[in-house]
């Protein structure tokens, strides 16, 4: 395996530059923006939260799928660069569903497409470090990633979420359409992949049952676990101060509950035998899923938090801006923390983000206006850039490098996973904690997630530091 030049780890990731772009503009700026124009403003967190478990439930499914896939073929492009040219020209399509909606039921379908399509390139596109990346490079590699997965917060606060402020949900559709596009032709014909000679004999059908029950299972712990908190919610006393903390108790449970039961077995049956052999990677899976759940959940619903909580009438264009600003702290820290986890390890880092960024979320808790919050977004901010970088080196470290494809699709537990128990629990109970007091919902589940940076850090002892610092 070749060293790389300073450009090529630019080339290998730029496509992670176009997919964040696309997500960074739907999921805390267009989606919550059409949810809301779409469904009555009581419900919005509960339907916002329907949107994002359907599409993520596709994702869980097929970005392994497409991962798995891309190991075996024989190509002449190569293994990752055929997957990533058809899915991008399918996210064009399904892109149009969603930008000329009329109605919550085309945005629900143009979401659940495009995670179809979009996670048919990613599922390949994971593998392009393993295969590249000499491993005392990596974590410079993986840096790289992270800045491309966190400059568009920036680029949004100049580009998607003034227009969506203005109404031109169509104008932003096209720009992330140009993006995705533009990205992915640099990488199909920049990228330089050797051929795999000959496909693995391992017949792939009983592969694919393993990621198909891996994602039932996980949906079925969730949903399962969430079903308690509506339960718990019955049988007390409707608006009683038991109530709103045993709801709120019960939510943080089937959170971590969620987590640690879907994916420690949904892992395991995805990984099938050779799951003893890696246990550290399963864990690995459980606390990145811990950290994505809290702060992705942040993110998609801040602009909600924004308009109930603080009242501000452009709560689109104030989100865009704050996701922004705290962009800029997630670049700062992401660069120098892949040196840092090259030089003195990855765990120690990963830790210490978990319990920077609950710090964070719980100064967000007391912010009664934007500066506060933009405080508390850079808090976070600097601790997940750190994560990012960090977090994803260490993975490298721990998947098998001849399936690196199929191990870190699983690890899409991690990211999917994280929207399903985020939004998929946190959005019916902040509608619930809203009913009471307007705004309450918002802080409840936001402390629940404060809960889960620190609940991240706990599940490192279970992860081993695979290579020594240097």
């Amino acid at each position: 395996m070749k060293r790389l030049r300073w450009y090529d780890f630019i080339t290998i990731n730029i496509y992670w530059l176009g997919l964040n772009i696309a997500t960074g503009a739907i999921t805390p700026i267009i989606l919550p923006y059409l949810v809301a124009l779409f469904v009555p403003n009581e419900v919005k967190n509960t339907y916002l939260s329907i949107v994002r478990v359907a599409g993520l439930a596709v994702a869980m499914l097929i970005q392994p799928l497409a991962g798995m896939l891309s190991d075996r073929s024989t190509l002449r492009w190569g293994r990752r660069r055929p997957y990533i040219f058809v899915g991008t020209v399918l996210d064009v399509v399904f892109l149009a569903i969603i930008g000329w909606a009329t109605n919550y039921w085309m945005v629900l379908a143009g979401i659940v497409l495009l995670q179809l399509s979009s996670n048919v390139a990613q599922g390949a596109l994971q593998g392009l470090i393993p295969d590249l990346v000499p491993e005392d490079q990596r974590g410079r590699a993986s840096g790289v990633k992270a800045i491309m997965e966190l400059l568009p917060s920036i680029l949004m606060a100049f580009t998607i979420g003034p227009l969506i402020g203005r109404g031109h949900v169509e104008l932003s559709v096209v720009l992330v359409m140009a993006s995705l596009l533009l990205a992915m032709l640099i990488t199909v014909f920049t990228v330089s992949e050797d051929p795999l000679r000959e496909k693995p004999a391992a017949p792939i059908g009983p592969l694919a049952m393993r990621i198909l029950f891996l994602t039932v299972i996980f949906l079925a712990v969730t949903y399962g676990l969430g079903g308690l908190v509506a339960l718990v919610n019955k049988l007390l006393e409707a608006g009683s101060i038991i109530q709103l903390v045993a709801v709120a108790l019960t939510g943080l449970a089937a959170m971590a509950g969620s987590i640690f039961l879907g994916v420690y077995y949904g892992a395991r049956v995805g990984v099938g035998r050779d799951a003893q052999k890696y246990p550290a990677f399963i864990w690995w899976v459980v606390n990145r899923l811990m950290f994505l759940a809290a702060v992705g959940s942040i993110q998609g619903f801040a602009q909600y938090f924004l308009a109930d909580v603080l009242r501000i009438p452009n709560a689109a264009g104030v989100t865009a801006t704050l996701m922004a600003v705290v962009g800029v702290f997630l670049l700062l820290s992401a660069l120098p923390s892949g040196y840092l986890a090259d030089r003195f390890g990855r765990k120690r880092l990963v830790g210490w983000s978990g319990i920077v960024a609950a710090a964070g979320t719980f100064l967000l808790l007391f912010s009664f206006n934007v500066p506060m919050v933009l405080v508390s977004g850079c808090i976070i901010g600097v601790a997940a850039g750190v994560f990012m970088t960090t977090n994803w080196a260490l993975g490298t470290d721990l998947v098998p490098p001849e399936e690196a494809g199929r191990y870190l699709g699983i690890s899409n537990l991690a990211g999917a996973g994280a929207g399903i128990v985020g939004a998929g629990i946190g959005g019916p109970m902040a509608d619930f904690f809203n009913a009471y007091r307007p705004g309450l919902g918002y802080l409840v589940i936001f402390a629940i997630y404060g809960a889960l940076f620190l609940l991240s850090t706990l599940t490192l002892t279970k992860v081993p530091e695979t290579r020594r610092a240097g």
